[in-house]
């Protein structure tokens, strides 16, 4: 991913920092006020992060083990002190001199208030949360990265230019499987997930298994990979496929595009940080930086997160989420759906091998202007809640045109960025709905059926989490679908598309302004100036 996101609030009180903004809360099920305190207490909520833990471990009290320890808090507390003692990092709750105290606590699950479903590990805020506060700073000497890969794998096999991801991915494997608890990162490596806790939809995915599996075999598995170069710091024994495809899941998951280097770009896996997990509405953002003020920079880097600072949002579908990190939105305002729009010219050879279908005389026309713009006849487009895109408008009004439109002027001439006519316009929304309600048609059970299993609670639990994560996918894609449908055909009667007889451009490249349009009709002075490279507003 490019960019890793937190939540932030200038609210009162800033609940936690789980997968979506939506409100969440913690394993009672029940986001009250209470199960967030208790939630609290869990990740540590003492004047330490994990006193809690301790607290109860002295009691005998902590969980159903009763003193022999809950491996999530533990790992959660090793993590903690390896931040603190390999990387100064301060996650007090109490101030210090010249620090303030840290505003968040881990827990060992987080869940969607919406949804009810596990979110896993996720950090929650002690305190309230500031527009622009500085959350945690993580030195880089304690990320994984390309260059801290190489280091520890060698540059003779890591070479200079090997691509972030792979680098990254191999010192994973070698860090968890190899080293095991001799790692120096193994506290880190030790709240990373197994791969059925993180992305389950990676395994099913044949497209990025396949590419997954290339990648493996030309530069670990196949033959003159890395194994077969340098098997004592790459056993195969170790380095297998499984192992990849889980070393992709933390990278899919969990990597951090951090910005503002002294090198520039650097992708990165950062302790701590990336325990927090996605919204599609937050502000804030992770970047890095070079240590100390502005008048003493001690030459070293940190990773920062910051609260609230205006910057470019993660504008992921649920289908990408789901892909990606395992889990989808409810409430995601960057949802869309793929709506694939495929048009055949009906040249004389197509005309000639398929009964019935008249010859267009412009089909060879439209597929050279195609070619010409780099377009294919068959384009995926995606389709929003509230709106679809103007390409798709574009492409649609070209592939609609006739001769009556044309007459005789080329397919060229004519800005398909505006109405070409009513009739081709007309055409234009139609094929969207005919498209739209294809793919609607594709799915085998409606979207009333799904939502009556999603209301049947007991039903809906027998189902395991990917299968309820499926259901309420495929659902919200039959939602949006249907807004789009709606929407079109509103369209359609608003700008009075609905009836017979409608005209033509007759050869005119100015384009219309239909009923409902606010837009201004271009005059013939200003379309000759837009031909010459001049598209001066004459008004």
């Amino acid at each position: 991913m490019s960019n890793a996101f937190a939540p932030s609030s200038n609210c009162q009180s800033l609940r936690a920092l789980p997968k979506g903004m939506n409100q969440h809360f913690m394993s009672s099920g029940d986001g009250s006020e209470d199960a967030w305190v208790k939630a609290l207490l869990d990740a540590g909520g003492g004047p330490k992060p994990g006193e809690f833990e301790e607290d109860m471990k002295m009691k005998g009290l902590l969980g159903p083990n009763r003193g022999k320890g809950n491996t999530k808090l533990s790992a959660n507390s090793r993590l903690i002190k390896w931040l603190e003692d390999e990387g100064q990092v301060y996650l007090s709750e109490s101030s210090s001199w010249g620090e303030a105290p840290h505003p968040m606590a881990i827990s060992t699950e987080t869940k969607d208030e919406i949804t009810n479903e596990s979110s896993g590990r996720g950090l929650l805020a002690r305190r309230s949360i500031n527009d622009g506060d500085e959350l945690l700073k993580i030195p880089m000497d304690l990320c994984i990265t390309r260059k801290s890969a190489r280091r520890t794998l060698g540059k003779d096999a890591l070479e200079e230019g090997i691509n972030e991801y792979l680098a990254i991915a191999c010192q994973l494997i070698h860090e968890k499987y190899v080293m095991g608890e001799e790692s120096t990162m193994a506290a880190y490596i030790g709240v990373l997930p197994e791969v059925e806790e993180g992305s389950p939809v990676v395994a099913a995915t044949k497209s990025l298994q396949m590419k997954l599996r290339r990648e493996y075999d030309a530069l670990l598995g196949g033959e003159g990979g890395l194994i077969e170069k340098f098997p004592d710091r790459f056993p195969k024994e170790h380095f297998t496929f499984d192992n990849w495809v889980w070393a992709f899941t933390m990278l899919f998951s969990r990597a951090i595009r951090l910005r503002n280097l002294q090198v520039g770009e650097r992708l990165a896996m950062v302790p701590y940080a990336d325990l927090i997990n996605h919204s599609a509405f937050s502000q804030a953002f992770i970047d890095a930086r070079e240590s100390g003020d502005w008048l003493f920079k001690t030459g070293d880097e940190e990773v920062i997160l910051y609260a609230d600072r205006g910057y470019k949002k993660m504008e992921q579908s649920n289908a990408e989420l789901l892909l990606l990190y395992g889990f989808a939105l409810e409430r995601n305002p960057y949802n869309s759906v793929d709506v694939t729009v495929s048009i055949v010219p009906r040249t004389e050879k197509v005309a000639a091998e398929n009964e019935g279908i008249e010859v267009d005389p412009l089909a060879e026309e439209k597929v050279a202007f195609l070619k010409e713009v780099g377009r294919d006849q068959t384009v995926d487009f995606p389709c929003y809640a509230d709106r679809y895109p103007v390409e798709m408008l574009e492409f649609l009004r070209l592939m609609m045109m006739t001769p009556e439109d044309t007459r005789g002027k080329k397919i060229s001439d004519f800005d398909y960025s505006r109405t070409i006519s009513p009739a081709n316009e007309a055409a234009v929304l139609q094929s969207v709905v005919e498209a739209v309600n294809y793919q609607l048609n594709l799915y085998p059970q409606t979207e009333e059926d799904d939502a009556n299993i999603i209301k049947d609670k007991a039903l809906f639990r027998l189902l395991n989490y990917n299968q309820r994560m499926a259901v309420r996918h495929r659902r919200n894609e039959k939602r949006l679908l249907k807004r789009t449908l709606a929407a079109l055909e509103k369209q359609i009667r608003n700008k009075g598309l609905d009836v017979d007889g409608l005209s033509r451009a007759e050869g005119s490249t100015l384009g219309q302004v239909l009923k409902g349009e606010t837009r201004k009709e271009k005059t013939a002075l200003e379309d000759k100036l837009e031909k010459m490279g001049l598209p001066i507003d004459i008004r």
